[in-house]
């Protein structure tokens, strides 16, 4: 793996947990709208940097979204619980974006930040160990 590769991993790892932490302060300030938002997207920024340890990309969401599935959850690197959550993610996130009428509570807000919290660990330590 080229030292340059190695860096875009590192700078996504960063952005998943700058990500993550934003989207703590979002939810602790009532912003659950912008929460959701970023727990899904410190989840794109940790798969996606988990995708590159094998030389994969994607330019569209649904790219990264198809090849974690492929890449990761079919290999079982991950279990299929896991690759469930990501989708879930992505539609809640879907949802509270583009949707109208859409109702948000903190509970439910609070739950995804927890998961994706997990998620993001476990991800990471596989990027590690890639990386090792």
């Amino acid at each position: 793996m080229s030292p340059e590769l190695k860096d875009l991993i590192r700078y996504r790892l960063d952005r998943a947990r700058e990500t993550l932490e934003e989207a703590r302060l979002m939810l602790e300030n009532q912003h659950l709208f912008a929460a959701m938002n970023r727990c899904y997207y410190s989840a794109f920024y940790i798969v996606s940097a988990l995708l590159l340890t094998d030389g994969k990309s994607s330019s569209k969401h649904s790219g990264i979204r198809a090849l974690f599935h492929q890449n990761v959850v079919h290999s079982g690197l991950v279990s299929q619980e896991w690759g469930a959550f990501y989708n879930q993610l992505c539609e809640c996130r879907q949802k509270a974006d583009y949707e109208d009428l859409v109702k948000l509570n903190t509970e439910q807000i609070k739950e995804w930040f927890d998961k994706t919290g997990v998620f993001m660990r476990l991800i990471e330590e596989i990027i590690l160990r890639k990386l090792a």
